[in-house]
């Protein structure tokens, strides 16, 4: 029977951390951590038998809008690391030197990667603060929780409680093609209102309305009946208790200074 081979799907790894394998005794360098811990074979034996510590720590942090196998990924690279720095002279059992480190390296995972958008990293605590606080308090209160609230449970400004908790909208988005409600057909895309055609007038309206307000009283009644209420000149002589002509005069004096006033000079 000829030679069979089998080829191993592998998961294609994170952005910037390439793809781990314990190391082996043949390959890995000498490391001098220490006195007792100068050989690799030891250094691999410590990351083999804490494998499953690792693998726990990631799986409590799971549920959170990131992938386990990459969180598994990300503690295990942590814990290749701590036993590469690990010193057993310092009288510290390697467990308790490298769980910190593990789950200080997923949490900055999170915060370099699990946002949708960039945040200041003040806002990503905050917003851990709140989020933990807010299940707590729900039961305590009976109620959930106001702004108010979790700033006297957590001794933070009610500023800072309101940035922890709008900062949590920035952890996830949602693609404008998603489906709205129980429609199919809606999106959200669809919901956004288009560009206003009159937007670009808004500077000439600002300085339209600097230049009227030094014009009399009379002749800014004329131009707002004119073009804002759309009112003819017989309306608007009625109105006012003067003659058309009086009005079309008005309105050709009041027209030809605002034309002045506007144009460049």
């Amino acid at each position: 029977m000829g030679p069979t081979s089998s080829t191993l799907q592998q998961r294609r790894p994170l952005p910037g951390i390439r793809a781990m394998s314990l190391p082996s005794v043949a390959t890995s360098p000498p490391l001098h951590c220490g006195p007792d811990m100068g050989s690799a074979q030891r250094r691999q034996d410590l990351i083999a038998s804490h494998i499953p510590m690792a693998t726990r720590v990631a799986r409590s942090f799971g549920g959170r809008g990131e992938d386990l196998d990459d969180l598994i990924q990300v503690a295990l690279l942590e814990l290749v690391k701590a036993a590469s720095k690990f010193d057993p002279a310092r009288g510290v059992a390697f467990a308790q030197y490298a769980y910190p480190c593990i789950a200080g390296g997923v949490k900055k995972h999170f915060r370099d990667n699990g946002w949708s958008l960039r945040v200041a990293r003040r806002t990503q605590e905050l917003h851990l603060q709140t989020s933990h606080a807010i299940p707590a308090l729900t039961q305590l209160l009976g109620r959930h929780p106001t702004v108010t609230d979790l700033a006297a449970h957590l001794h933070l400004s009610e500023v800072d409680a309101r940035e922890g908790v709008q900062g949590g909208l920035a952890y996830s988005t949602r693609s404008l093609n998603s489906p709205v409600g129980d429609s199919e057909n809606t999106e959200p895309g669809l919901l956004i209102g288009g560009l206003d055609e009159r937007i670009e007038s808004v500077p000439d309206r600002l300085l339209l309305g600097v230049h009227m307000a030094v014009l009399p009283r009379r002749e800014q009644d004329v131009l707002r009946l004119r073009f804002s209420a759309d009112l003819s000149q017989n309306e608007i002589a009625k109105r006012l208790g003067i003659s058309q002509m009086q009005v079309s005069r008005l309105l050709a004096r009041s027209i030809d200074q605002l034309r002045i006033a506007m144009l460049p000079h």
